[in-house]
Formats: structure tokens, C-alpha cells, sequence
């Protein structure tokens, strides 16, 4: 994903922008990162340059529960106990 690509993006369900943006690896793109709602405390991952800015209800615990996992040292606190649709708290 290009950083530039953050001026134009919204939460799929607030609407709010801008929104937060933690980059894990970057190459040439963005190829792993979090897209975070200040809002709602959305969260929204980025693999393999792609960010998925899916609906809750069209969103998977078997696939972004291991994200937030790995990753979870470098995903702000309150992102991985409290985030929505899934966290780390329970």
C-alpha cells in the first residue's frame, strides 16, 4: 500500500478521517501494517501491501486474530485489549 493512499481513505463504518496508520514492514509499499479508527477503534490490516477495510460482519477471527498476535508489541495498547471487531482481551 502507498502512504499516500491514507489522504483519501475513510472507516468503512464512521466514515471518520483521517485515520492512524502502523506501519510493521515497508519495502518500496506498505507491505504489513494496521490501519487503526480514532473513532470507533476499528482496526484494519495491511498484508501483502493490500489493506483490508472490510465490514465487520465480512471480517474472519481464524485470520485477524494471528495478525493481531504477531504483531501485537507494535499495535497501541488500547487497539489490542479494547479494538473492534476482535482484540486480544476476549
Amino acid at each position: 500500500m502507498k502512504r499516500k493512499l491514507m489522504e483519501i481513505l475513510a472507516c468503512p463504518i464512521d466514515k471518520h478521517h483521517p485515520l492512524d496508520l502502523v506501519v510493521f514492514e515497508e519495502k518500496d509499499e506498505i507491505t504489513e501494517g494496521i490501519i487503526i479508527c480514532p473513532s470507533c477503534h476499528r482496526w484494519y490490516p495491511i498484508r501483502d501491501e493490500i489493506p483490508e477495510m472490510l465490514p465487520d460482519e465480512l471480517r474472519k477471527g481464524a485470520e485477524d486474530l494471528p495478525f493481531l498476535k504477531k504483531w501485537k508489541d507494535q499495535i497501541p495498547e488500547n487497539i489490542v485489549n479494547d479494538g473492534k471487531p476482535f482484540n486480544l482481551k476476549g
